[in-house]
């Protein structure tokens, strides 16, 4: 899968340093799945949420930390749309970030 952006992972881990090797960690399983559907996902990682509009939430750091993605399976990319706390993720609706 293509992953936009690492930069915005990059960015949450130079603040949050505990969160980096688990968000290199999931960078490079996802980079190097070819998931064709949310069952896919779900096969890789069992704690991922799938919600809708093709969003899945990642449990990040033991569950620290909420990673939501959206997916285009058809053309193999990944958007980041947001990384944060939990209380950052309460604030947020996931569905439409």
């Amino acid at each position: 899968m293509r992953i936009l952006s690492r930069s915005a992972l990059r960015n949450f881990w130079e603040s949050h340093p505990d969160a980096e090797e688990a968000l290199k960690t999931w960078y490079y399983e996802a980079s190097h799945a070819d998931w064709q559907s949310p069952v896919d996902v779900k096969a890789a990682h069992g704690n991922a949420s799938i919600i809708a509009k093709n969003r899945v939430v990642f449990n990040i750091k033991g569950n620290t930390y909420r990673l939501v993605v959206a997916i285009r399976y058809d053309i193999g990319i990944v958007f980041i749309r947001f990384i944060g706390t939990h209380i950052e993720y309460d604030k947020v609706d996931a569905e439409t970030i």
